[in-house]
């Protein structure tokens, strides 16, 4: 209480206005005095000088056509900064040096994350400067910091929107402009068209309730601090925030509002209603399955999130052709493993029986030892006997990794086609009580369907427990004697529960609760004979969690240049001992 009145009586004074009710991020005072005064320095400052609301209402319009938001506030921090810092430090003495702590401090946090992109470097060249009077470093990013510099002297609240927008355009996104229009035509969009594609959708990927009036606090309280919040470093969200009561009225819209947001499921309601009271137990009562191939292949209608999974889809393609070289020599490597190991379980192998064609040499042991194996039987193993399931999270937490995880499991797709492996890649996520379940290739498909790989996109929450479920319930309807399912996740199950009269299971689903029941459905998986593997690519943080769910059958992926060789010698090692 005693830090929330001094930031706030901070941010008042610098301002001049004591009816100022701006969010304020309280909780950096513990982790640096420094940043959380400066910042209610800059509060205070952009207030006071500046309209916040009106450039908030820009990154929120600007993401809203496929920005990237966590990006575009980064540089929206920047322009700020530069725009106020010299206004604030001509009213007060001690500002000066208050920045100077504040950038210090951030320097010691964030200094490696800055360095992993364009933006953040932007950034740091900012600090940098600031604490040494000079920065030297790549022309790109020179010229980037000059254009934030010269907003030094701006007054008017567009001259920041238009750096801005300028500088996002021009590091990130060239072709932005010629896909979606000018800054003209950012600012065009209206509140109505945010309404009518559902704001909350691609504002806030979770079902709980907040007004347009709270995100823009956020959003705005975003642009005003000056550490950068890293997408890997967010905590994991407690799923017992996530308990939101809705009555049976608003559960019967849920169905067609998560049709309307990931497209037309492939199976019927009476299909559906089914498979759910069939796979929907235990900790998973009051959920259901929804199976889809995603809003790109059966959109309801062109809205935000068809958007939105288009766009990422462009984004992952791009990912892959950045990488393809390197994408194709692990798709080789991984193939030529599985391929390998398939020869192998198909070489003839002979071995000693009780029957079979004599062994001559052995004949001296009849009547005079007890063996009766002298003779010699041909086995010839199935090569083909197996069928594959990738199971990707595509929950929010995997939002930093999408294109990571896209070509992750586009690499297993195609190697798995190479070897003749029938397998089915899906991804899944949770919305509201609904796991969905996004088939991007079926078990016979062809070459072709591996590429609706990179067509996988991040949403919501996961229930993982259900997700493997309902893939180890399809596995076992295959008729191939050996079977495999890989799980591609970052070991944090999570997910909301929706409360409703007569609820059969109203506990919710996270933390220890949510990594022991989707610990018991691996186990239960692998007691049906499934062999299942746990590709790791979260935070090291948690692994526990990892290990707990996958035992020793799971593998951390540091670098995606190994990549083929970590999975290779699991599956490797299936191939050739399965059956045999």
């Amino acid at each position: 209480m005693e830090a929330e009145n001094r930031v706030r009586n901070l941010m008042w004074t610098v301002s001049g206005d004591y009816t100022l009710d701006t969010a304020l991020d309280v909780d950096s005072f513990e982790k640096s005095k420094y940043i959380s005064l400066y910042d209610a320095v800059k509060q205070g400052a952009f207030a006071k000088y500046f309209d916040k609301d009106a450039l908030a209402l820009y990154v929120v319009k600007k993401c809203f056509l496929g920005a990237d938001q966590r990006n575009l506030t980064v540089l929206a921090q920047v322009c700020v900064d530069m725009a106020v810092h010299k206004k604030a430090e001509a009213e007060r003495a001690g500002v000066a040096q208050l920045r100077k702590k504040a950038f210090e401090d951030t320097l010691d946090t964030e200094s490696r994350m800055l360095t992993e992109s364009a933006v953040g470097m932007v950034k740091l060249a900012m600090i940098r400067k600031a604490l040494e009077g000079r920065y030297q470093g790549s022309r790109r990013i020179t010229e980037a910091l000059g254009q934030a510099e010269a907003l030094e002297d701006a007054s008017e609240t567009m001259e920041i929107i238009r750096a801005v927008d300028r500088l996002y355009n021009g590091l990130l996104d060239s072709g932005f402009e010629k896909r979606q229009g000018s800054l003209e035509d950012v600012l065009s969009v209206t509140t109505e068209e945010l309404a009518e594609y559902g704001w909350r959708d691609f504002l806030k990927d979770t079902a709980v309730e907040e007004s347009f009036e709270q995100y823009m606090r956020r959003v705005s309280q975003a642009m005003l601090r000056t550490g950068t919040e890293s997408e890997e470093e967010k905590p994991s969200v407690d799923a017992a925030a996530h308990v939101v009561t809705v009555s049976e009225e608003d559960l019967q819209k849920i169905y067609s509002y998560v049709e309307l947001n990931f497209g037309r499921s492939y199976l019927s309601r009476l299909e559906g209603e089914r498979l759910n009271y069939r796979l929907c137990r235990g900790a998973h009562a009051d959920c259901s399955l929804y199976m889809t191939e995603g809003i790109l292949k059966n959109p309801v209608k062109n809205n935000y999130n068809y958007q939105y999974a288009l766009r990422q889809a462009e984004q992952n393609k791009r990912y892959y052709y950045q990488n393809y070289t390197l994408t194709k020599r692990n798709v080789s490597i991984l193939t030529d493993v599985l391929k390998r190991a398939l020869v192998r379980r198909s070489e003839m192998e002979y071995t000693r029986d009780d029957h079979g064609q004599v062994i001559p040499s052995l004949l001296w042991k009849v009547g005079r030892t007890g063996d009766r194996r002298l003779f010699t039987r041909l086995i010839n193993r199935d090569s083909s006997d197996f069928a594959v399931d990738v199971l990707m999270d595509a929950s929010d937490s995997q939002r930093v990794r999408q294109p990571r995880v896209a070509l992750q499991g586009f690499i297993i797709s195609r190697a798995l086609t190479n070897a003749g492996i029938p397998h089915r890649v899906m991804s899944f996520c949770t919305f509201w009580e609904y796991t969905v379940l996004h088939r991007f290739r079926d078990y016979d498909d062809g070459e072709t369907a591996d590429q609706d790989i990179l067509e996988y996109a991040t949403s919501s929450n996961n229930r993982d427990g259900l997700a493997i479920r309902a893939a180890a319930d399809g596995l076992l309807r295959r008729q191939e004697e050996n079977k495999i399912l890989i799980v591609l996740s970052d070991g944090r199950p999570n997910d909301m529960i929706v409360g409703r009269p007569g609820s059969k299971n109203p506990r919710s689903y996270g933390g220890d609760y949510a990594v022991l029941d989707t610990a018991r459905e691996v186990r239960h998986a692998r007691g049906l004979g499934i062999s299942v593997l746990g590709v790791f690519a979260g935070r090291e943080e948690e692994l526990k969690a990892e290990k707990t769910i996958f035992g020793k059958d799971f593998a951390y992926i540091r670098d995606i240049a190994n990549f083929s060789n970590v999975v290779g010698a699991y599956l490797k090692r299936q191939l050739e001992t399965e059956g045999s």
